[in-house]
């Protein structure tokens, strides 16, 4: 023993020493140093994380690099913890400094964020952990995440990480090379984010884009509800990139069928049909025929009397049944006509008086020849 003391008295606290797991206890790692007095590795002295048993963290044989915490007569009290924490602010600094990303493991739950191993306790506030709120952090257990060092404080031994700022780093960086691989004209498929009162907002690969109202569809919309729903995957194009100002323009419209495509097969010359009044100019009257499909009615096609202007006739709203003169799907144009309907309706009527004309006279005369005849 006194020969063990002599050798103890060349350890100092605050020492470095290597040595050889001899013996894993509950509560404690003995571990050969070089010394006929093996030293005493506590619980606690583990690992800067809390450390249920011993031998989660080391095994018989391990070799380990350890810290004098403490020398007494017969015994030396040693430190893995206070090792690990040294390396890992070097390796800290370096990786604050430059603003590196790296990967760690999630090793509690705790209230208001998660604890995490860096080679010291560190610490990801819940507001840091996403990009969105997160409610239940209980599938964050032993998951590993991509961290950035958000503050560092070695006096108050405080390492502040967070994973929203790579999430947030990364699409930055997916935005940036959407917009550079963005071209007016392309269709691409996107999903529905937001609706806002002048159109809506859809994801693109990552970078949102913008739909007017205006854009959403042929017809006049009110609402953009009435069209599409957040979540919605819908075809749009690409109208405008203003990467300096990261906007993008796009066009639901262009991509579905326009109301005057295939017109020519949905209505021909001469076709009957019902409409309503959407604008009156000198010239005549625009008749909304179909959804988008509007027809002139000249005006001269209006009356079969003569007109100063249609609104002597016509009013917005007002619905007539109009005739079908020409259409012309190239040049979205259909010429249309009330006049014709009306000499039709009045020939029809001309015809069915004449023909009660004839029958009328027909009786008269056979009324008359069986009267002369009762003379004769």
């Amino acid at each position: 023993m006194s020969e063990a003391n002599n050798e103890l008295t060349e350890l100092h606290q605050g020492d470095t020493v290597t040595g050889a797991v001899v013996k894993v206890e509950e509560k404690q790692v003995l571990v050969d140093i070089g010394y006929k007095t093996e030293g005493i590795l506590p619980i606690s002295e583990l690992s800067t994380l809390h450390v249920e048993l011993t031998s989660d963290v080391v095994k018989e044989g391990d070799e380990l690099t350890l810290k004098v915490k403490k020398v007494d007569d017969d015994e030396v009290i040693l430190s893995k913890r206070a090792v690990d924490a040294d390396n890992a602010w070097e390796e800290l600094e370096n990786k604050y400094q430059s603003n590196e990303t790296f990967e760690t493991t999630v090793k509690e739950i705790v209230k208001g964020g998660l604890v995490v191993d860096v080679g010291i306790r560190g610490f990801i506030p819940a507001s840091l952990v996403e990009t969105y709120y997160v409610e239940d952090f209980s599938d964050y257990q032993g998951k590993t995440l991509q961290v950035k060092i958000e503050d560092l404080n070695k006096e108050q031994n405080r390492i502040i990480l967070s994973h929203r700022a790579v999430v947030e780093e990364e699409a930055e960086a997916k935005r940036n090379d959407v917009l550079q691989a963005l071209e007016e004209g392309q269709v691409l498929e996107g999903t529905v984010q937001r609706l806002a009162n002048f159109g809506v907002f859809v994801d693109i690969g990552g970078v949102d884009g913008l739909v007017h109202i205006s854009q959403l569809a042929h017809e006049h919309v009110e609402n953009a509800s009435d069209v599409v729903s957040e979540g919605d995957k819908i075809k749009v194009e690409v109208l405008a990139v203003d990467r300096d100002n990261g906007r993008i323009s796009l066009s639901h419209k262009n991509t579905i069928p326009g109301p005057w495509e295939g017109i020519e097969e949905r209505i021909a010359k001469g076709d009957v049909l019902e409409g309503t009044v959407k604008r009156l100019v000198n010239f005549g009257a625009f008749v909304e025929i179909q959804p988008g499909v509007e027809g002139l009615v000249h005006i001269s096609q209006i009356a079969t009397r003569h007109i100063g202007t249609p609104q002597e006739v016509l009013e917005i709203g007002q619905k007539v049944n109009v005739k079908v003169l020409d259409v012309n799907e190239t040049e979205e144009r259909i010429s249309l006509s009330i006049k014709e309907l009306e000499q039709e309706q009045e020939a029809s009527e001309y015809r069915e008086y004449e023909k009660d004309e004839d029958q009328s006279g027909f009786q008269l005369g056979d009324f008359i020849g069986d009267k002369l005849n009762k003379y004769k």
